[in-house]
């Protein structure tokens, strides 16, 4: 096999390859002997086909297989041996090939620039820690003790109310007949909440304790029977019990039903979780600022098809004519990001930055957490789109490799109160406002960086809180196991 490096432009190379036909024929050889076990032909002993009979039925899906194999294997020996990491997919041109011939082909790559990472060091962001109030972490307990309503026992004659807690057993009928789903005990209603059925509630104000009341309501849209939908049910209710709402006692007993161990460790638990919830803000804002310093780095040349590649993300969805008035402005957004994406790739491949696919699974579970009630389709969209777990692994090799430089890089440590997380926080949501027309680190993207061995890609994306599910982002590969024949 010989290689040659020839018509060198910048970063953009062709690589001659040479494979002489008695390295091809060994080849061919292999797989011959490979198939001639397993093929089954009519009068013929397994393994005992005759060449010349295989190469008349499979010469050319073989000789196909085998030319695969000899480009990936040497395309990536090629890239290697000079030390090339390709900027997105690899052109190849094939200029003599067949069985009993030598290989010559070229690969056309733009090879990505060498990124100096010196700078890193002196980088310098904000960190903030937020000091929370105690009279903050008592606020918030009192919210969870009002959306936790306790109720309590009244006398047999009490008659229900608005807010009351109204026990009953039921026989419900539509046009005199039972249906699937007529009968429930012990059903509980906070009245007025109308939660059951829209003005059941009301029909139940005045009940008291073992009355008989008959209630007459629509099933719903979603009723199972479709036949019965909208009809007028009639519900014969038997009233168990009526309760009065109480007071929620904030004491050791509330705490351990929330699973802390004792007040205090409740008040220690929702004092982290308040401090959370702006740590996560403020980290973002430290983000950002370690990504726009990042920004004024040096790269001396951006790939070009990287550069296109970017423009058309952001150009998508927009009519050609506002795609072309817009293009000198995206080729400048998309050189910013794929510069700092090229800086952050380099860095995590520096410090060997991986990604476990217990990390990935645990970035599922924190969307899973975001969105109650909405598991099933969260974890649907993920199974279905392995584009965007790619992207959801992305983000979590970002992260880590951005947590890396936040060690290396210079801290000025900020205390805060709540109130100046506040201001900080609507101040900097004032800034995103106002650049937001320039589609800055708005967009998920994908720079063909690396050679994907891990998955891992670093997207430099300011993330944004929200609570979707991830937009499903096509994630490519730079590989060459499927080189392009012209």
């Amino acid at each position: 096999m010989k290689i040659t490096v020839e018509n060198i432009k910048g970063l953009n190379k062709d690589i001659k390859v040479f494979v002489d036909k008695a390295t091809i024929n060994s080849y061919m050889d292999e797989k011959y002997e490979e198939i001639k076990g397993t093929v089954n032909l009519k009068g013929f002993r397994p393994g005992k086909v005759p060449r010349e009979i295989l190469k008349r039925q499979f010469g050319q899906a073989i000789f196909g297989e085998v030319l695969d194999k000899v480009i990936k294997e040497t395309s990536t020996k090629a890239l290697e041996e000079n030390k090339i990491k390709p900027a997105g997919q690899p052109k190849f041109d094939l200029k003599t090939y067949g069985e009993d011939k030598d290989l010559e082909y070229v690969i056309s790559v733009t090879e990505l620039p060498k990124v100096e990472l010196k700078s890193i060091d002196n980088i310098k962001f904000d960190e903030y820690s937020v000091k929370i109030d105690p009279i903050e972490t008592e606020k918030r307990i009192k919210e969870i003790a009002k959306n936790q309503p306790s109720f309590k026992d009244v006398s047999p004659d009490t008659k229900a109310a608005e807010g009351d807690l109204v026990a009953f057993d039921y026989k419900a009928t539509v046009d005199e007949k039972e249906f699937k789903g007529s009968e429930g005990k012990n059903t509980q209603l906070v009245l007025g909440k109308d939660l059951f059925l829209k003005g059941f509630d009301k029909q139940l104000i005045g009940v008291k304790k073992d009355d008989e009341k008959i209630v007459e309501a629509p099933l719903p849209e979603n009723f199972p029977e479709k036949e019965l939908v909208n009809k007028v049910a009639k519900f014969n209710c038997k009233i168990i019990s009526v309760k009065k709402p109480d007071e929620v006692k904030i004491d050791d007993d509330f705490a351990k039903n929330l699973g802390a161990k004792d007040l205090n460790n409740l008040k220690e638990l929702i004092t982290k979780q308040i401090n959370d919830e702006y740590k996560n803000s403020l980290d973002r804002l430290s983000k950002n600022q370690i990504l726009k310093e990042i920004e004024k780095f040096t790269v001396e040349e951006i790939p070009e098809n990287l550069v296109e590649e970017e423009v058309k993300i952001l150009s998508q969805g927009m009519s050609e004519d506002d795609a072309k008035k817009s293009k000198k402005n995206f080729e400048e957004i998309a050189k910013k990001r794929i510069k700092v994406g090229l800086i952050l790739n380099e860095f995590g491949e520096q410090n060997n930055i991986k990604v476990t696919e217990q990390e990935v699974q645990a970035e599922v579970q924190k969307q899973l957490q975001m969105m109650p009630g909405q598991e099933k389709m969260v974890m649907d969209f993920y199974q279905k789109n392995p584009s965007a777990l790619a992207s959801l692994r992305g983000t979590v090799y970002e992260e880590k490799i951005i947590d890396q430089i936040k060690s290396k890089a210079k801290s000025n440590k900020k205390e805060i109160s709540k109130e100046e997380a506040e201001k900080i926080l609507k101040e900097s949501q004032k800034l995103d406002h106002n650049h937001d027309h320039d589609h800055d680190h708005d967009h998920d993207h994908d720079h063909d960086h690396e050679n994907d061995t891990d998955g891992k890609k670093a997207s430099s994306k300011t993330e944004k809180e929200t609570k979707k599910a991830p937009k499903k982002t096509p994630t490519k590969k730079t590989s060459t196991n499927k080189p392009k024949k012209s």
